[in-house]
């Protein structure tokens, strides 16, 4: 009896020790990010590891929106990429690898938000098409080039079909509605979901800034 409790308690601390370590993990430190107290920010090019050519410029039509309503003046995505395309950056690869400081003199930004697209693909599936959105965000001080923040999103969307009451009638309408999906998959609303949840604060985001307006009642703005 006495060596069961004791092998119960050596479990207990197992697990309790993987929770606090877990916790830890999860826990973000904003040290850096609060002593920076950016105002501004650069989204530079997204760097494009999908085999979808057309992402990156879908992607950044999504970006703008949530760091502006968490109260940051966000410079004009599209002017940001014509204008490092004239200064000979017209590569995302060559900008991502390009030194921050560099990036934010040009615009006189206080932080620069580097963004990979690791996946953007529809994979067909029996009956089915699965649509995923993989995205990773740095953002780094534009004085000192360290990191002050970092997240990753993976959204993931299965369209739901409903049955009929026929079988066969419903083996048919799943199969059109996968062609359909493979055809022509929706992306935009898994990239602006994934935009939401990394940059809700309190969660895995970004404090307010110094422009952030308290949501009225009944609308759905994040703090």
């Amino acid at each position: 009896m006495f060596r069961e409790l004791t092998r119960i308690k050596s479990v207990l601390l197992v697990v309790a020790v993987f929770v606090f370590i877990t916790g830890c993990v999860a826990t973000k430190d904003y040290t850096k990010f609060n002593n920076a107290k950016p105002a501004s920010i650069l989204v530079v090019p997204v760097v494009n590891r999908s085999v979808e050519v057309s992402a990156s410029d879908y992607f950044l039509s999504t970006i703008t929106i949530p760091i502006a309503e968490k109260g940051y003046y966000v410079f004009p995505v599209y002017m940001v990429k014509r204008v490092l395309e004239d200064d000979g950056l017209s590569d995302a690869d060559l900008v991502h690898n390009a030194p921050t400081q560099k990036l934010s003199e040009i615009f006189g930004s206080d932080a620069v938000l580097y963004i990979n697209i690791e996946k953007w693909e529809a994979k067909y599936m029996l009956l089915t098409t699965q649509v995923t959105v993989d995205l990773s965000y740095v953002l780094k001080d534009g004085d000192t080039g360290e990191e002050l923040w970092a997240e990753r999103q993976t959204m993931v969307y299965v369209p739901q079909n409903q049955s009929t009451g026929n079988p066969l009638a419903d083996l048919l309408v799943m199969a059109v509605n996968a062609a359909v999906t493979k055809a022509a998959p929706n992306y935009m609303p898994l990239a602006k979901q994934a935009n939401n949840n990394a940059f809700a604060y309190p969660g895995p985001g970004i404090p307010s800034g110094p422009y952030y307006v308290k949501p009225k009642p009944g609308t759905t703005h994040q703090n």
